[in-house]
């Protein structure tokens, strides 16, 4: 789960045995002899019927299901839709304050990406502050690209749903793949340009450019190809870290971590769909 950030703590925590949800022998030793304790004075049919019940559910010892992420991503994409829209709204009315919520939603979404990944206890309301930050930084710049280029947010969602989309079929019918070896891969190629990301906006601040590196010539849309393609293929590692929080049993807390990841990826995508777009229209 190295790939994203967001992931690091369950991949940690599934390998100690998730605090408090096994993995301990001494935890093991403790729990059986509560269990010999509780079932001291039943009589031999109260133990039977004790026996005939459904073995308890991911729901029933508060694990990860899929319905909790599920649940946990459309909430946290109410938030970005609302308050994306709220972006919106006012970078039309004011375009310096939208550039204000642009240049600080960046900033936030940064900082707060950080806390969130390396905290030591996971906090739903960073989770929650994250999409509402994330949520006014997409809706100022939206609103920008679609003033340059009007229409252009419409092909970019449309583009975003489409490869959402695509990329789970293509997951959960086996075409993709996620192996250790490709998880390596797709990390050193995420930190790569994440690094170019960073170093491509001060060039663009510096040189007042749009785009950075390439402009709109081929190799701007070269780059944001490249983009787009591994925005697509992080998806792929984002369902797989789902499935295995769930195999491992992680606690139910942790739903709200891969909903942000899953999050944080489509937003990037949505974006760099924006970039490729706008720059094909150049």
């Amino acid at each position: 789960m190295a790939s994203n950030p967001a992931y690091n703590r369950i991949e940690k925590d599934a390998q100690s045995g998730y605090a408090g949800f096994g993995g301990q022998p001494t935890g093991a030793t403790q729990s059986a002899a509560a269990a010999q304790a509780a079932t001291a004075g039943m009589t031999a049919q109260q133990l039977q019927d004790l026996y005939n019940q459904p073995t308890a559910g991911p729901v029933k010892t508060r694990r990860v299901t899929m319905d909790d992420v599920i649940m946990k991503t459309l909430g946290l994409f109410a938030i970005v839709l609302v308050t994306g829209a709220v972006g919106w709204s006012v970078s039309a009315a004011n375009p310096g304050l939208g550039m204000a919520l642009w240049m600080g939603g960046m900033i936030g979404t940064l900082v707060l990406g950080l806390v969130i990944a390396f905290k030591k206890a996971l906090s739903v309301p960073l989770i929650l502050l994250y999409a509402v930050v994330e949520g006014l930084f997409m809706g100022a710049v939206s609103q920008y690209f679609n003033a340059v280029y009007p229409g252009i947010v419409g092909q970019a969602v449309l583009a975003t749903l489409s490869t959402f989309a695509g990329m789970f079929l293509a997951y959960k019918f086996g075409l993709i793949k996620v192996t250790a070896k490709f998880r390596r891969i797709m990390t050193m190629m995420i930190f790569g340009y994440a690094i170019f990301a960073v170093v491509n906006f001060i060039f663009a601040m510096v040189t007042n450019s749009q785009f950075g590196f390439g402009g709109s010539g081929a190799i701007g849309i070269a780059i944001s190809l490249f983009a787009v393609g591994l925005a697509s293929f992080t998806l792929a590692l984002d369902f797989d870290s789902i499935e295995q929080a769930i195999r491992s049993g992680a606690p139910q807390k942790y739903s709200w971590l891969l909903a942000h990841g899953l999050i944080v990826t489509l937003v990037w995508l949505y974006i760099e769909f924006l970039r490729l777009f706008a720059r094909l229209r150049e």
